[in-house]
């Protein structure tokens, strides 16, 4: 066999530079990949948060010349609808004179009035409804008040049946303040109006309760307590399966937990819910001010009529101290019957006249908290028996005001403070007392 036969010769490279080359081509297309993909996220990432941004400002909401709103919001749909729901969460937003006027369709569509302002009907861009309180410009300093409590009150919430405050405008041409549109309207027209159809009582206990959870919320959850001062049927609100909503925060006031009480001077709320405390010279004023308010609407909840007899042809008889009358006599569950309440519910219609008379008592200590309000309204407790919520009236009868206001000179305080019998924390104290006074 010759020498040439038996050589091999060295394997090619050629191989070796084929498999590199396709390695080299694969790792270039990955990082192209991973470079569009990055800049694909940044610019969307931009682009949600600058929408973001003109949402928080409100500067979405403004219908600039030549401006196609349409696809803006189209930009990130799933994004802004998450934001929308949102924004009673966050700040209010301030709106200007000619965005309002745009949201009103030239405030075409009236909702209401009042002493302060007109409300009227609107809607944002995107078909969310809302209500436009336009407040009166005058030399009045309580329309600034007014204004200043609803936003730095209402404006810190955020509670479902507290009404929403999306916003407010203020400037030389006006102030106003942006709230979320009630369907429903206001508790008075349906109870006392003939031209409304009446509510189901079972759905009445439920706006009670949701009431009363609203006002718990504003004095004991909130960072600062908050005190309405004009709890009434004209200022709950219902929305569409009337699910009730505390609205109307302009004259209440932020103070701190640690304080016992708010001094200032001249009358706050409505006449006929507000607390007799207001009528003594510079007495400490607390949140079981709005306690009691809550007992004299709660009373015209169950009756779905007011409390005072408004007709002159009648002598003048006012319903609380007429259900008072009647507890003494064992006769709750027959003022159910003269009312007219139906059988099935008139187990809870006496529990509701009941927690009313722990509301209305004379002494704010004797008072409930709200919380513990919607606990006996709930059912599950045993209310314990009120005493006589109306001493003042007769003291009034023999020509001086005895109110019992604060724990030192309470001529009505119950000994025995607690109002339904549980074993909570909350109610140990009381439980406390008790023992103490035996």
């Amino acid at each position: 066999m010759s020498s040439s036969s038996s050589y091999s010769s060295p394997p090619s490279n050629d191989t070796g530079l084929l498999v590199a080359g396709i390695i080299l081509k694969l790792g270039v297309i990955v990082v192209f990949f991973t470079i569009v993909c990055c800049c694909i996220r940044k610019i969307k990432s931009s682009i949600v948060t600058d929408v973001q941004a003109r949402l928080h400002k409100g500067a979405i909401l403004t219908a600039e010349p030549g401006l196609n709103l349409v696809k803006v919001w189209q930009v990130d749909a799933a994004t802004m609808e998450r934001f929308l729901h949102d924004m009673a969460r966050e700040k209010p937003i301030r709106f200007t004179a000619q965005e309002l006027h745009s949201f009103t369709n030239n405030y075409s569509t009236r909702l209401g009035s009042g002493g302060f302002g007109v409300v009227y009907q609107g809607q944002f861009p995107n078909g969310m409804k809302i209500a436009v309180k336009v407040l009166n410009r005058n030399s009045d300093k309580r329309v600034e008040k007014q204004f200043m409590a609803e936003v730095g009150t209402i404006g810190r919430t955020y509670h479902i049946n507290l009404v929403r405050l999306y916003g407010f405008c203020f400037d030389h041409l006006m102030s106003a303040l942006v709230y979320e549109y009630m369907e429903n309207g206001s508790l008075d027209k349906f109870l006392f109006s003939t031209e409304t159809r009446q509510i189901e009582w079972e759905k009445l206990q439920e706006i009670a309760i949701g009431t009363a959870k609203g006002l718990a919320y504003l004095h004991e959850e909130c960072q600062q307590r908050i005190i309405h001062y004009d709890i009434k049927p004209g200022n709950v609100l219902l929305g569409l399966n009337f699910s009730p909503k505390v609205a109307d925060f302009g004259l209440a006031m932020l103070c701190n937990r640690d304080s016992t009480h708010v001094t200032f001077t001249g009358y706050r709320g409505t006449p006929g819910y507000s607390a007799p405390e207001f009528m003594l010279h510079n007495y400490p004023i607390t949140h079981k001010c709005d306690v009691y308010s809550f007992g004299i609407l709660l009373f015209e909840i169950v009756r779905r009529q007011r409390n005072v007899n408004t007709d002159p042809a009648d002598s003048i008889d006012w319903f609380p101290k007429k259900a008072w009358e009647m507890y003494e006599k064992g006769g709750l569950k027959d003022l159910t019957i003269e009312i007219g309440i139906e059988e099935k519910d008139r187990e809870k219609a006496e529990r509701m006249f009941m927690v009313a008379l722990w509301c209305v008592q004379d002494s704010p200590d004797s008072r409930p908290l709200m919380s513990s309000v919607v606990k006996m309204l709930e059912g599950g407790v045993e209310i314990m028996p009120p005493s006589n919520p109306f001493r003042y009236l007769y003291s009034l009868g023999a020509g001086h005001v005895v109110v019992g206001i604060g724990s030192n000179n309470s001529t009505t305080a119950r000994t025995d403070s607690s109002w339904y019998k549980d074993s909570t924390p909350v109610m140990r104290k009381y439980d406390i007392q008790m023992a103490s006074s035996t």
